[in-house]
C-alpha cells in the first residue's frame, strides 16, 4: 500500500491530517444541522407527484423535481450519515435530503462512492504519480479514503490506495507502464466489519502469473492493507462466477445502520461482450481444501415460471449494466441500471424480476415494474450510470441528462 495525497489538497486539509488520531466518527454535526426536520422529512418522503404520471396498477412514480446542475453524473449514493453523494466530472457533490448542495470535494476522475459504518467515505478515482522517475507522472487508478466528508469541520483525506502498489501480489512485480495505466478501479463495497471490496478490471489476465490478474476483486482491511482477494472467480471465461469487465460491485451493507452481522456475499455487473450473465450474485464459502473461496449463487437459476415471467439470470439479459444496488431492508430488492438500454430493472431477493402482486390480484406472479427508454422524459434515461435505494426511494444518476432522478413505488405512496 502506498500512502499518498492528491495534489489538489489545500494546505489546511494537510495540516488537519496531523491530528488524525483525534478524529471522532461519532460526530453528528452535519452540514445542514439536525436531520430531524419535519419539513425536510416530508419533502424527502413525498416530493412532488404529478397525478398524470400515477400508474393505474403497481409501478414507479417520479418524485419531482429531479435534481439538475451536474456534469455527467456517474454515481449516486445515500450514506450512513443520511447525506446524498453525487459523483460527476467535478468530483463529489454532497447534498442534503432536499437536494440542496452543501459541499463539493474535488476528486480526479471520480466514478464510484460508498461509505462504511464508521462513516469513512471511499471514492474510486485517478491519481497522477511519477513511478518511473522520468518526471512524467503516470495516470493510475486510486481509491481515496476520507473522514468527516459531510461534517462542518470538513473532509480529511486519510489514505490513497494506488494501483498497482496496493495489491500485495504486485509487490514483487515490476511496474508495467501502459498496462497499469489502463487498469481501472470500477467499484468499492463495504463489509459488515468495515473491510472493503474493490473491483478492478484491466488488460492483463494471465492465470499463470504470480501477480493477480487485472480482472479481480481485492479485499482491504480498515487500515487500508490488502489482505487478499476474492479467490475462485474466473478472470478469463464467462461463467456464473466470472469477473469480466466488472462495472460495479455492491454488498448488503447499506444504510440505514444495521446491527446484524450480515455476510460477505456480494453482487457485480460485467460489461464484457462475452459475459453471458452480466449481473451476478457471488457467495462466500469456507472450503475445507481451498479455504475461503467465492462461488456462484445457484439459487438464482430457479426459474419458477409460476411466480415470475423474467429473471436476473436469463442469458444476455443486459447489454451494458453500469451499476447494481441491494436494498438493505427486509424486501432485499436488487436494482440494476443499463447504460445502453437506458433502463432501470428491479428484482427480488430470489432474482425474480418485479414486485409482489397485490393481495387481491388473481395473478400471483411478480409484477414487472422495470422501466426506461432513451430520452429525457420522466420515465426515460440517457446512459443511466448509478443507482441506489434509501427509505423506499430509488435514486438514479442519469448521466446523459445531467440529473439525479428519484422514484417511488405507487404502493409505497399509499402507505
Amino acid at each position: 500500500m502506498i500512502f499518498s495525497k492528491p495534489n489538489y489538497l489545500h494546505t489546511t486539509a494537510l495540516a488537519s491530517l496531523v491530528a488524525i488520531s483525534a478524529i471522532s466518527f461519532s460526530s453528528c454535526d452535519f452540514l445542514f444541522g439536525t436531520k430531524k426536520d419535519k419539513q425536510v422529512a416530508e419533502v424527502f418522503e413525498q416530493g412532488h407527484i404529478d397525478p398524470h404520471l400515477y400508474p393505474s396498477n403497481i409501478g414507479y412514480v417520479p418524485v419531482q423535481p429531479y435534481w439538475s446542475g451536474f456534469s455527467n453524473p456517474v454515481d449516486v449514493y445515500v450514506g450512513f450519515d443520511q447525506m446524498i453523494y453525487v459523483v460527476d466530472d467535478h468530483g463529489v457533490h454532497i447534498l442534503d435530503q432536499k437536494g440542496e448542495e452543501h459541499r463539493l470535494i474535488a476528486i480526479n476522475g471520480a466514478t464510484d462512492i460508498v461509505q462504511d459504518r464508521s462513516l469513512r467515505t471511499y471514492v474510486c478515482g485517478r491519481i497522477a504519480k511519477d513511478v518511473t522517475g522520468d518526471q512524467i507522472p503516470e495516470n493510475l487508478p486510486a481509491v481515496y479514503v476520507l473522514a468527516n466528508a459531510s461534517t462542518v469541520s470538513g473532509p480529511v483525506f486519510l489514505d490513497t490506495l494506488i494501483h498497482p502498489f496496493c495489491d500485495a501480489t504486485r509487490n514483487t512485480s515490476a511496474f508495467r507502464g501502459a498496462p497499469d495505466e489502463q487498469v481501472q478501479f470500477t467499484g468499492v463495497a463495504p463489509l459488515p466489519d468495515n473491510r472493503i471490496y474493490v473491483s478492478r478490471t484491466g488488460p492483463t489476465n494471465s492465470l499463470t502469473s504470480v501477480a493477480l490478474p487485472d480482472n479481480a476483486i481485492l479485499i482491504f482491511n480498515h487500515s487500508g492493507t490488502n489482505t487478499g482477494y476474492a479467490n475462485g472467480l474466473n478472470p478469463v471465461y464467462s461463467s456464473l462466477k466470472s469477473v469480466l469487465g466488472i462495472s460495479s460491485i455492491c454488498t448488503a451493507v447499506a444504510p440505514p445502520q444495521s446491527y446484524e452481522t450480515g455476510n460477505n456475499d456480494f453482487y457485480i455487473t460485467q460489461t464484457a461482450a462475452n459475459a453471458e450473465y452480466k449481473a451476478l450474485s457471488i457467495k462466500e464459502t469456507n472450503d475445507p481444501d481451498a479455504g475461503i473461496t467465492f462461488i456462484e449463487n445457484v439459487n438464482f437459476l430457479g426459474f419458477d415460471l409460476s411466480k415470475a415471467s423474467r429473471f436476473l439470470y436469463e442469458s444476455f439479459r443486459f447489454t451494458k449494466p453500469s451499476d447494481i444496488y441491494k436494498s438493505p431492508d427486509a424486501l432485499g430488492y436488487l436494482f440494476v441500471v443499463d447504460a445502453t438500454r437506458d433502463s432501470l430493472y428491479q428484482f427480488n431477493s430470489k432474482g425474480y424480476e418485479g414486485v409482489n402482486a397485490p393481495a387481491n390480484s388473481s395473478d400471483k406472479k411478480q409484477v414487472i415494474v422495470s422501466f426506461g427508454g432513451s430520452g429525457n422524459g420522466p420515465f426515460q434515461f440517457n446512459q443511466p450510470s448509478g443507482v441506489c435505494y434509501y427509505n423506499k426511494m430509488v435514486y438514479v444518476a442519469d448521466k446523459g441528462n445531467n440529473r439525479i432522478c428519484r422514484f417511488k413505488l405507487s404502493t409505497d405512496l399509499e402507505q
